[in-house]
This record gives C-alpha cells, sequence and structure tokens, in this order.
C-alpha cells in the first residue's frame, strides 16, 4: 500500500501509556464501503495465546460496536497531536447522526478493515476473543459504581495485531 511501510509488532516504538491513554486512538471498524470510527483512550497491548494482542473495550451504545461485532477485522490508529480536534469530535458525535469522515476531513483507507490515512500508525487487529464486562467481577466495587452509572458495561475484545502499519515519511 502506497505511502505505509508494513512493520513487525516488536518495533513498535510507542509507550502504549501514552499513545492510548494520553494521546487517543480510533477504533474502527466496517468495510470498504460503509464504516464507522470513535476515539477511546482505555486499552492495551501485551501478548496473550502467545500472539501480540490489543485489548479494546467498547460500550453497548456505541455505534461503532454494530461494525466491530460485524466484521473479523479492525483498526487501531495514533495520530500527530495536530489531529486532536478530530480525536475529541470522533469521541463526542455518534456516527449514526453525523458523518465522522466528512466532518472531520480525515480519509478512510483501508487495508483487512477501514483506518484513518492520516494516522501515522495503524494496528490492524483480528478478532479473537470478546466477552462482557459482568458488574459481579469487580473487585473493587467502586470502580463500577463510579465509572458505569447508567450500568452500560463495556464489551471487552481482545484482538490480534496481524499488522503494524507506520506511514512513511
Amino acid at each position: 500500500m502506497t505511502g505505509w511501510k508494513e512493520r513487525n509488532v516488536y518495533e513498535w516504538k510507542d509507550n502504549p501509556f501514552e499513545a492510548i491513554g494520553k494521546d487517543w486512538m480510533l477504533v474502527t471498524a466496517g468495510t470498504r464501503e460503509k464504516s464507522n470510527t470513535m476515539t477511546a483512550s482505555w486499552g492495551g497491548v501485551g501478548v496473550l495465546w502467545n500472539k501480540p494482542v490489543a485489548f479494546s473495550f467498547l460500550r453497548p451504545q456505541r455505534y461503532t460496536l454494530e461494525f466491530l461485532e460485524r466484521e473479523e477485522y479492525y483498526t487501531l490508529a495514533f495520530f500527530d497531536e495536530g489531529y486532536r480536534s478530530a480525536l475529541s469530535f470522533c469521541g463526542s458525535k455518534s456516527g449514526r447522526d453525523v458523518d465522522k469522515w466528512k466532518e472531520t476531513g480525515l480519509t478512510p483507507a483501508f487495508d483487512l478493515a477501514p483506518f484513518p490515512a492520516e494516522a501515522r500508525l495503524v494496528l490492524v487487529c483480528k478478532k479473537l476473543y470478546r466477552q462482557d464486562m459482568e458488574p459481579g467481577c469487580f473487585l473493587d466495587e467502586a470502580l463500577a459504581e463510579q465509572h458505569y452509572p447508567q450500568k452500560d458495561f463495556h464489551r471487552v475484545f481482545v484482538g490480534e495485531i496481524v499488522k503494524v502499519l507506520e506511514k512513511e515519511e
């Protein structure tokens, strides 16, 4: 794919705590024809079942969840600071109501799954596992009370990182 270099996952040098929790990411799923993207600041990466994986958390009301449920692959995209307003928009508006691509000026690209062409780095993930968080499983009940007053517990996805795409300079 022009403009992108495929990297080995072990070459990814970002600090995931900064990349996800501070800088945020876009979770994108769908097809070439129709997709949706959303901002996330919760998630993680690691090794599970001897595979490099990413952990993603989506609330049940998120429109992107519908796309993620249907498709085998999804992406996690990371950006330079100049895209903060686009990420803020994608985290505060629903794709049911607005065309996030059009409104933010982001351009959908595709490699097994859609992703924003303006990203600096993209993790292409294949779904391996999903499970809804259960209120009774919280060992610290205050976390459930604090983060889920509406009882809209996240659905957790574990995706194998099958490609790391880095924008060529």
